[in-house]
């Protein structure tokens, strides 16, 4: 694939699974085609199914609050789901769902090529890290998966059910905000 429209196209009204059955509308993914940053979710909740877009519900609206404290928005960056389209009753997905739409992430991956990737909740981070470890473990924590620098976090969601997660998220978004000051001061004492 040359771009991310010539992705979405490929994947077209995609029914290689069976929630192409069950779907509103197929949630690609949007944002700045050569974002330094890109979130994955897991997958588009009701809104989304709605909408055709990805976190535009109340996770959405937390997530923004999330990019604005540390001065960025969505149009800075770049956000996909591991699912493509909702699982009925927003239920978990299930194996054969991640193993026929994750080829379609990686893609969008190569394409934006982006310098972090922000893992949101369990199933991003299982599967961009490759680990089985949760995400309360790993979240907050700078991790590598190949030449991508990840930081999982908590799904936005979570903070919404828990409320002792927010304050957490926060706290982790601000680490994202710092490894992009330092990479924005490398560059400035890299250029000629």
């Amino acid at each position: 694939m040359e771009s991310l429209k010539d992705l979405e196209e490929h994947i077209g009204d995609c029914h290689r699974c069976p929630l192409g059955d069950t779907r509103t509308h197929l949630v690609f993914g949007v944002g700045r085609e050569d974002a330094d940053i890109m979130f994955v979710g897991e997958a588009p909740g009701r809104n989304e199914d709605l909408k055709g877009e990805p976190f535009v519900g109340a996770a959405g609206r937390l997530l923004d609050e999330l990019l604005a404290s540390i001065g960025l928005d969505r149009e800075d960056v770049y956000i996909a789901n591991i699912l493509k389209c909702r699982p009925p009753g927003n239920r978990n997905p299930q194996q054969v769902e991640i193993d026929t739409c994750t080829p379609f992430l990686r893609e969008q991956v190569r394409l934006v090529s982006p310098r972090v990737i922000v893992t949101l909740g369990n199933f991003a981070t299982r599967f961009v890290l490759k680990t089985t470890e949760s995400i309360t473990r790993m979240r907050g924590t700078v991790q590598q998966a190949g030449h991508f620098t990840v930081l999982p976090i908590y799904h936005p969601a979570a903070a919404l059910y828990d409320g002792s997660k927010r304050d957490v998220l926060f706290a982790d978004l601000a680490l994202l905000g710092q490894m992009c000051e330092a990479s924005q001061a490398t560059e400035q004492r890299e250029r000629p």
